[in-house]
């Protein structure tokens, strides 16, 4: 059997973020485990929906010899740092160095990862696994379906397989197919390889593939390869990132260059012939808080407002407060808010006690500007020590590790704080301190889709909110300079320059 070591180094960088990734941002656990390296690492990550995970379950279901290297993970932000770039790098690299004999690589990687010094990290990172193993090993890489894929990582890499859903509750799915797929090309490696770039960036609330057009495309890309090619995919592509491989991508590895050019632009064509259909939909926060006056309030059927533009999956902070004012304000019985990140809110509540009150001025730690604390006596409802299981399908498995949480109840709100950033995103982050979000009039969500796989369901209406924070709904609106001059800032929008 073929003897695979098996690593990871996950990042999706928010280039327009002010607070950087750093060695004690990977080193820390969340929902994922935090750094961890050797025999550990299969542990670490057994049982969560993790590609690292279902990779490595495959594999020993077939038998294969596997040889544990590094594997980390950070929350979304702005560039990784330079020492956690190379420290982790150089981990991944002796672990290697150290293995012997062996046939394949296989990395869990993001795609979309930004350094401060290097603008394309997954293809520097692959470059030196390269340089290291030789032509001879097989690298094959699964990479998240918001990956910014290079040319460079289409050339070094023997094979490369995405996600196919957002929410992503295909991830550890994701793994194990890139077992197969690693398989196949250790039986035969593919000489052919196909990128093609698409001339516009995807908004990220429209890439939800539950919805349309979204949906159509990723079925078309889900048919069973053709003969020839060994892995098509659509990566729609991580906007916030103003780095020359930023944007949509059409992939492919295969045997026959003619059905790999064939697959390739059949998927490309379609994607390009949805262009119009990528809406982009938002409230206004005015909007959002009249749209909540006026719900139902059904029980079972809450109101879902996502605070998009804040959401720490994809760089934001967890801590704006201006749509959350506005709820507050509004006094609307059977809000629910989460998760916001404040460190000093959760432990002054720890400090306090469960049925406490207690003078805080809540939020706005990242210093956003424009956005300053919501400065109130709250009552603290619950207390949580952070340590939960995710019960969702995007976050299923996941052993939480927040830190100290609370639910503060202000007026007709209640708010889930919590000393670590995570994106709102799975029902057992509210009832972990008590709160049962089915039981919300409005849930007011720190997150742009994942929240769909598990608050979905029970929604009786999601509406987008445009609320500050560190990243925009709309590429359109952000600084960038180092796109290609052709590529159009969302669909069916102006070019560059």
């Amino acid at each position: 059997m073929a003897r695979i070591a098996v690593g990871g180094f996950q990042h999706e960088t928010n280039t327009f973020a002010s607070l950087p990734a750093t060695l004690a941002d990977f080193q820390a656990p969340d929902a994922w485990p935090g750094l961890v390296r050797g025999a550990e690492l299969f542990d670490a990550v057994r049982g969560i929906n993790l590609p690292a995970a279902g990779f490595i379950d495959e594999a020993r279901a077939e038998g294969s010899p596997l040889i544990p290297l590094a594997w980390c993970a950070a929350q979304p932000s702005g560039r990784v740092a330079r020492e956690a770039f190379e420290s982790i790098s150089q981990m991944l690299l002796e672990d290697l160095a150290a293995a012997s004999s062996l046939d394949a690589v296989y990395l869990d990687l993001h795609g979309a990862m930004v350094a401060e010094h290097v603008d394309d990290a997954d293809g520097e990172l692959l470059a030196r696994v390269r340089r290291l193993v030789g032509r001879d090993v097989r690298i094959v890489a699964s990479l998240d379906f918001h990956a910014n894929v290079s040319p460079r990582m289409v050339e070094i890499a023997d094979a490369l397989i995405g996600y196919r859903t957002y929410p992503h509750v295909d991830m550890a799915d994701t793994g194990a197919r890139a077992f197969v797929l690693l398989r196949e090309v250790l039986q035969r490696p593919c000489p052919v390889r196909l990128r093609r770039s698409l001339p516009f960036l995807i908004p990220l609330t429209s890439q939800c593939t539950l919805l349309e057009p979204m949906r159509s495309l990723m079925e078309q890309a889900e048919q069973p390869n053709p003969a020839g090619v060994a892995s098509l995919g659509f990566f729609p592509g991580f906007p916030a990132a103003d780095v020359a491989e930023c944007g949509p991508s059409v992939v492919a590895f295969g045997h026959d260059p003619r059905a790999v050019e064939r697959a390739v632009g059949s998927l490309h064509a379609a994607v390009l012939g949805q262009e119009a259909a990528f809406g982009l939909e938002l409230a206004g926060v005015e909007e959002a808080v009249e749209l909540a006056r006026q719900h139902d309030g059904r029980p079972g059927h809450p109101l879902i407002l996502a605070d998009t533009q804040d959401n720490p999956g994809a760089g934001g902070n967890a801590d704006t407060t201006t749509l959350l004012k506005a709820l507050v304000a509004a006094d609307i019985p059977g809000t629910l808010a989460g998760v916001l990140w404040d460190p000093e809110a959760a432990a002054r509540a720890h400090a306090a006690g469960e049925g406490a009150w207690v003078d805080l001025a809540l939020g706005a730690r990242s210093a956003f500007p424009g956005e300053t604390p919501l400065a109130a006596r709250y009552r603290v409802e619950r207390l949580g020590d952070g340590k939960f299981t995710g019960t969702g399908p995007f976050y299923r498995g996941g052993r939480f590790e927040l830190g100290p949480m609370a639910l503060l109840s202000l007026g007709g709100a209640r708010i889930v704080v919590a000393t670590r950033k995570q994106q709102a995103a799975d029902q057992a982050m509210f009832r972990h301190v008590g709160a049962e979000p089915a039981e919300a009039t409005v849930l007011m969500l720190k997150s742009s889709v994942h929240f769909r796989a598990d608050f979905g369901p029970m929604a009786g209406r999601v509406v987008l909110v445009e609320a500050p924070g560190p990243n925009p709904a709309d590429p359109a609106r952000l600084p960038f300079t180092r796109l290609p001059p052709a590529m159009r800032l969302r669909p069916g929008a102006a070019r560059l320059r």
